[in-house]
């Protein structure tokens, strides 16, 4: 029998891990195994006659089978050295498993600083002592956590196929990721947080010291990112308890025809406080994970004069910034809603705030935006991301009420898509093969995180499960899955390095090439329609994920360096390109970046953002504003990236310098991060790359980011780009 019909035979077989865990039988790898012993064809050819013989005609086989067998036949043929080095290799594997398992090896890594999880959290500060200790346990789980979950998913996080997020914390315990707080539900009806009831609030400052108790609790009984969906909204009816009060001392004390005046004055500055006061609470909490809690607040879409006056006080307070040296809050992230007839146009009620937003990105980055049509159109219905980019997709309850607040996240699984690229070596039918086989290799992954969530009780996080933060009130022996199943809560498959996977197959100057773009969205297309499936399938919503790979930039890099080398515009760079996004060090405008990326989120709907890298835009925010209203129609969630760096010792404002020990004033020189203020964007969210130093491959891409326009070129793109879509409607027309 021919060799492909052998072949096509063997992948009929399953095999049965030595966990138990079944998969399909993929000939490619132990075609790769054999390429690296340096068996040529003839020898591969005898290995799969020999597999072919032994296992063609049953149903099953075990690994250690299949090992056996690919030893004899090497012997059989006369390759004993080719068999002992695959023993070898072999035994190294187990070898290096045990090391990873080991809680006390793990320890040893991290007192000695060996070990990059002390910076792979930009947002983590290891040399306090909370921090500290949360790492050692940290190193614990993580040997513990490979040891839990499915072996074959185990092993392929440790070669880099593939990454298991947060293992730090998942699966040792049972936690959930990222989630949108239910704060309308909690707010309304009161929580309960250690021995204490807390009831509604009665004005707006008690309302945010609530918000701040809650978002460090949510922190601290999951591992991600925690949301405030529109906040302007939310806080409004306790802003007119404030309202009301003064409109009641109004009318003892001041004359009739200035109460009005008088009550909404000391409104404005009530809702100033208590935003200021959230603030500085959320950027002086410390989770019991040792950090500040990852939190995000969105705002905008509120039309009141109350709900205006919370969007025009947090924008204000941001510009201001924290403390007597004015620093840039890193928390919570801003994201401002536009939507057109609201904010986006000159004539629009809230066109006024818009400019704020401007003048505050210009100055900190943030807010980033929410184009409103945009993410209804992509997700399904209009809510902020979980975290940094994390999207819930539109879903109605069993009386078909739209619910978005109160889900949440089960956890990430993250694909090495270079890799695959690198195997391949240039076939494409190989390259599909590997996809396939990595994809169900990610589904177990997903499975064995839905499943182990599951066996979390209530009682575990009473305030998620309990007290309204994920939208239900359970009881203590109630199933977690309550909240989870039906697709109400997210799973999700991550991928990272699609300009890589391009660069290998079509150079690296790809983005212009039609066919080139066409395949990076056949892959993300692939990896959604597989999401589906197992949605139909299991009744669990998996979703794509774009991830923000803070430090998988740099782990999946290093395996790679480590397995293939140096490769030119791949590995060489030392770090890998965030999921779908442009190459960095390319100078496209800001409107061929977005044309270029925007096909990709409709697939990847589970998580995505986009980013412009622009110099200091303080005085020329038209240039911003330009790229905005354009952007409304091709993108939903859009970052702003600018230079806002700041020298206290010389005055500078501006980009500061990257180099090979941090980054440094161009102006004097200065590093100290006590007398600078260094603010990038790390990944979805910002960091001080002065005060806790983040992972060399994401240092090296952040150094690499170069600027896509001046501002006046911004402005001069920007209106040959509406020239050109103008002409465009005028055709279709």
């Amino acid at each position: 029998m021919a060799i492909e019909s052998q072949l096509a035979v063997l992948k009929l077989l399953k095999v049965v891990k030595n966990d138990g865990t079944v998969t399909k039988f993929y000939p490619y790898k132990i075609n790769l195994v054999l390429k690296k012993l340096g068996a040529d064809q003839e020898t591969s050819d005898a290995v799969f006659q020999y597999l072919y013989d032994q296992f063609g005609e049953r149903g099953e086989v075990e690994t250690d089978e299949i090992a056996a067998a690919i030893k004899e036949c090497l012997v059989e043929i006369n390759h004993e050295d080719l068999a002992k080095i695959f023993q070898n290799h072999a035994d190294a594997d187990n070898d290096s498993f045990k090391q990873a398992t080991d809680p006390s090896y793990r320890l040893n890594k991290l007192f000695d600083r060996s070990d990059s999880v002390v910076h792979e959290n930009a947002n983590k500060d290891s040399k306090v002592f909370n921090t500290q200790r949360d790492l050692e346990a940290g190193s614990v789980s993580r040997a513990l956590g490979l040891q839990m979950m499915p072996k074959v998913v185990a092993k392929a996080h440790l070669r880099g196929d593939i990454h298991w997020h947060d293992l730090d914390y998942s699966p040792v315990t049972p936690e959930t990721n990222c989630c949108l707080i239910d704060f309308d539900e909690m707010l309304k009806n009161g929580f309960k947080i250690g021995n204490a009831w807390v009831d509604s609030p009665r004005s707006i400052q008690t309302a945010t010291a609530q918000m701040a108790q809650i978002i460090a609790n949510v922190a601290s009984l999951q591992y991600g990112g925690c949301s405030a969906n529109r906040i302007d909204q939310l806080l409004a009816p306790y802003a007119k308890l404030n309202y009301d009060k003064h409109m009641v001392d109004a009318e003892e004390w001041i004359d009739p025809d200035k109460r009005e005046a008088f009550a909404q004055k000391k409104t404005k500055k009530d809702i100033y406080d208590a935003m200021q006061a959230l603030e500085y609470e959320i950027n002086t909490l410390y989770s019991s994970q040792g950090q500040t809690p990852f939190t995000t607040v969105n705002f905008g879409l509120g039309t009141s004069w109350i709900e205006r006056e919370i969007q025009r006080a947090i924008l204000q307070i941001r510009i201001k910034g924290l403390g007597k040296e004015h620093r840039t809050a890193i928390f919570p992230k801003l994201i401002f809603t536009v939507k057109r007839g609201l904010n986006l146009d000159p004539n629009d009620p809230n066109y006024d705030i818009k400019q704020l937003a401007i003048e505050c990105s210009t100055k900190r980055m943030y807010p980033d935006l929410l184009m409103y049509d945009k993410i209804k159109e992509i997700t399904g219905s209009f809510k902020t991301p979980m975290g940094c980019r994390s999207f819930l997709q539109g879903w109605k309850d069993e009386n078909g009420v739209e619910v978005n607040s109160g889900r949440m996240n089960l956890g990430v699984v993250t694909v090495n898509l270079p890799r695959i690229a690198l195997e391949a070596q240039g076939d494409k039918d190989l390259f599909w093969e590997i996809m396939e086989e990595k994809m169900d290799l990610c589904k177990i992954a997903l499975d064995y995180r839905i499943n182990r969530t599951k066996e979390a009780k209530p009682e575990n996080a009473p305030l998620l499960y309990m007290y309204g933060a994920f939208g239900k009130r359970l009881n203590k022996d109630d199933s977690v899955d309550e909240v989870f199943k039906n697709s109400r809560a997210t799973v999700s498959l991550g991928y990272i390095g699609l300009y890589e996977v391009c660069t290998t197959f079509f150079g690296s100057q790809w983005e212009d090439n039609a066919e080139a773009h066409d395949f990076a969205e056949s892959i993300v297309k692939y990896m959604s329609d597989d999401c589906k499936q197992w949605e139909k399938e299991e009744g669990y919503h998996f979703s794509l994920y774009s991830t923000p790979a803070e430090s998988l930039t740099d782990t999946f890099c290093r395996a790679d360096i480590k397995k293939f080398g140096r490769i030119k515009d791949v590995t060489d760079k030392e770090y890998y390109t965030n999921s779908f996004h442009y190459d960095v060090r390319k100078h496209p405008t800001p409107f061929q970046k977005l044309s270029f990326e925007e096909v990709f989120p409709k697939y990847a709907a589970g998580g995505f953002i986009h980013y412009c890298e622009y110099p200091n835009l303080g005085q020329n925010p038209k240039a911003l504003e330009a790229v905005w209203d354009w952007a409304y129609d091709h993108v939903g969630y859009l970052g702003t990236n600018t230079a806002i760096d700041q020298c206290f010792k010389c005055g500078f404002h501006g980009d500061f310098k990257a180099t090979a020990k941090g980054f440094e004033c161009p102006q004097c020189g200065n590093h100290d991060p006590q007398y600078c203020d260094v603010v990038k964007r790390t990944c979805g969210y910002l960091g001080n790359p002065q005060q806790r130093p983040m992972v060399h491959g994401r240092h090296k891409e952040i150094a690499s980011r170069v600027k896509h326009m001046s501002g006046e070129m911004i402005k001069n793109a920007a209106e040959h780009e509406k020239a050109k879509q103008s002409d465009a409607q005028r055709v279709v027309g």
